[in-house]
């Protein structure tokens, strides 16, 4: 594999043409519920995600917002590259005597830590939000919209517990209500139960992003993920966004949320990076792979800095969300 393959598949969705979706995608598929039924159990799962993560998680439904102000620094670039911009305005507000450059949000990733402040949050509480989101750029295919729909949520953490096994077991705590809300929709919809699409497993598998760039050395990200999940059909990757071996990060994960810096050891002993990570499943309607989460514990100044500096970024510790 060409390593201009390997460069071009790191910034996640972006990248793509309908040539390759032609060749990917089943012509075949029929959905299991007429529309009525589908948004009734769409409805019904995302009810039950919604209160049994803020039960697992202690966290407590807030709004976010939709518009933020250039100059906070608050908005998500998503990628470390620029490749993916929000939509950005000028509001004339007062006949432009309190004129505003805002932006739509492409994720409350960094609102929701001045958030925690702001809802007087104390160890171990959380906040939840229903994020809606505008993603201009991405690639519109089977997985990506340029409208986005999805939960954003953020809890305070003591410094000890910056590691490894706390953040397994926030993400052990998370496939269990992922799973729970698929086993509810079966029951409420018996048709939703087919051999045509197995259940999730129990247990999530969990591999750092060098350990599969050692399985897999030749292929790109993606087909990395596409591969392991033929073995594991439901993992955990941790580490994305810090440089492996082949001189690429798994994705270009942005330097200043994310903690893919700090010094791990994977379960065999041998030394790692990064407390952040995704959940991909195995697609068995595409036959790919499929990205259900994204998380991570947050960076510290120190790691920050450290993150910010390995990108080129340090001019963003100017921003009031930096500086915070």
């Amino acid at each position: 594999m060409a390593l201009a393959d390997k460069k071009a598949d790191l910034a996640g969705p972006g990248i793509g043409s309908y040539e390759e979706l032609e060749k990917i995608l089943p012509r075949d598929y029929r959905a299991l519920l007429p529309p009525m039924e589908r948004m009734k159990a769409l409805f019904t799962i995302k009810e039950y995600i919604e209160k049994n993560l803020c039960q697992e998680l202690n966290l407590q439904m807030v709004q976010v917002p939709l518009i933020v102000d250039v100059e906070s620094g608050v908005n998500d670039m998503l990628d470390r590259d620029g490749s993916r911009t929000p939509i950005q305005f000028h509001i004339f507000n007062d006949y432009d005597k309190h004129p505003i450059d805002a932006q739509v949000v492409q994720a409350a990733t960094k609102w929701k830590r001045p958030a925690l402040r702001q809802f007087d949050c104390k160890v171990g509480e959380g906040i939840c939000t229903d994020m809606k989101a505008v993603r201009k750029d991405y690639f519109l295919d089977h997985d990506h919209s340029a409208y986005v729909d999805q939960w954003d949520w953020e809890k305070v953490m003591t410094a000890d517990q910056r590691n490894l096994n706390y953040l397994k077991d926030t993400v052990r705590r998370i496939w269990k209500v992922i799973r729970g809300a698929g086993k509810q929709a079966q029951e409420l919809f018996p048709k939703l139960k087919s051999s045509q699409y197995p259940d999730f497993p129990k247990e999530l598998t969990f591999l750092h992003a060098e350990e599969i760039l050692e399985m897999y050395p030749d292929l790109p990200r993606k087909a990395r993920e596409t591969a392991v999940l033929q073995e594991y059909p439901a993992v955990f990757i941790i580490g994305v966004g810090w440089t492996l071996k082949d001189g690429y990060p798994h994705e270009m994960r942005a330097a200043d949320y994310d903690d893919w810096v700090t010094e791990t050891k994977s379960e065999k002993g041998k030394p790692m990076h990064g407390l952040n990570g995704d959940i991909l499943v195995w697609n068995p309607v595409t036959k790919r792979r499929h990205e259900l989460t994204s998380m991570g514990i947050r960076v510290t100044k120190e790691t920050l800095k450290k993150q910010l500096e390995m990108t080129g970024q340090l001019d963003f510790l100017k921003l009031p969300y930096h500086q915070a």
